[in-house]
């Protein structure tokens, strides 16, 4: 489904009456419309919302990622490309679509822990279920990016705003002038208070309405903040950088399905800034948990002052990775979660180790329309 965005203000004015006329007309349509929809056959019914689901969630509102994803009927993973429909030997015309190549976006350092991105194609080696993949497509230059920064509104976050907004907007600045960049602001609820632009005024402005009251429904607000950019940004490499203090109190969405939700193929790299106070184990273990499987980082700052240095190196980070694609391999089941796995070797060089995204789920998407 694509989320719906509350809006911050309401409008008050009742829709206006239609004629007599037009609800007859009206009511002369639907007639017919009924009438016909009856000798159609019953729509599929939606599934019902996981066992975990909150009281009074509806199927439309939580989509079930913990579902396994209907086998694809094809005997095999790879589909082949066509524009035009094809016979089979029962003469039914069928449309077949090839399956997209699984893109990667990299982030090599070596023992030292310093970025390295000089790297060639031949350094590379990808695994998909312990199985090698021959790389079909390879880039090491800085890639413009939709970026998604998600920033945590609820009260604790009062006197922290100032200075993640700071560090915020530098990030921007700091970042390629060729970004789309939008603002989520969440409590209990998550608003999209500026849609992708690369005006930096407009996103400071975003970044301004704070509320600061509420719960911390931080699921909620990745699982939405993804989905847009899947289905809205223009750029196909996609960020999301997120600001919290807390552990989520009150998402529809649980952790599992929140890291499901990202986990597809062309779903966003999460950054996490998470600025804890002492015993919150398992606001880290859940952060942790969604950066680490979608390629990014989570930083634990121990002071509000080192933020700005954090969202510095995350905006270096972002801009010195690599991009390399693969096509899935024709055998093996089509759906279901699949392991990823690079490897980088150069001479002259020890240790060094990948970041990206551990797997992702083929024949599904993060969300249904």
């Amino acid at each position: 489904m694509i989320f719906a965005w509350p809006s911050r203000t309401k409008s008050t004015r009742p829709a206006p009456r239609p004629a007599r006329a037009a609800r007859l007309l009206l009511g002369m349509l639907l007639l017919a419309c009924a009438t016909a929809f009856a000798q159609q056959p019953a729509p599929l019914t939606p599934p019902p919302p996981p066992s975990d689901a909150p009281p009074g969630v509806t199927p439309a509102a939580q989509p079930d990622y913990n579902a396994q994803p209907a086998p694809a009927p094809q005997s095999t993973s790879t589909q082949q490309k066509s524009d035009q429909p094809e016979k089979d030997a029962q003469g039914v015309f069928t449309l077949r679509m090839e399956v997209e190549e699984v893109t990667l976006h990299a982030t090599v350092v070596d023992e030292h822990r310093h970025l390295v991105s000089t790297l060639g194609r031949e350094a590379f080696q990808v695994f998909e279920d312990n199985k090698s993949q021959r790389i079909a497509a390879f880039r090491r230059d800085d890639v413009p990016v939709a970026l998604g920064i998600v920033i945590d509104n609820s009260g604790s976050m009062r006197s922290k705003r100032p200075s993640v907004n700071t560090a915020a907007i530098n990030l921007v600045k700091a970042s390629n002038p060729q970004d789309e960049v939008c603002v989520v602001n969440f409590n209990d609820q998550y608003y999209l208070d500026q849609d992708f632009t690369g005006n930096v005024d407009l996103l400071a402005r975003a970044l301004e309405h704070i509320e600061a009251r509420g719960g911390t429904g931080l699921y909620d607000a990745l699982i939405a903040t993804s989905d847009h950019l899947m289905q809205s940004a223009h750029l196909k490499k996609r960020i999301i950088l997120v600001v919290t203090d807390g552990e989520d109190t009150i998402s529809s969405y649980n952790l599992e399905q929140t890291v499901r939700a990202l986990s597809v193929n062309g779903g966003p790299t999460v950054y996490a800034i998470a600025i804890l106070g002492t015993g919150e184990h398992k606001a880290r273990k859940a952060l942790e948990q969604i950066t680490r499987q979608t390629g990014g980082v989570a930083f634990f700052p121990s002071d509000l002052s080192q933020v700005e240095e954090i969202s510095q190196q995350i905006a270096k980070d972002i801009r010195n990775q690599y991009t390399i694609s693969y096509k899935p391999p024709e055998a093996g089941p089509a759906n279901g979660f699949h392991q990823v796995k690079v490897v980088a070797r150069a001479p002259g060089q020890k240790k060094l180790q990948v970041r990206t995204r551990s797997g992702y789920y083929a024949g599904a998407q993060a969300t249904t329309r």
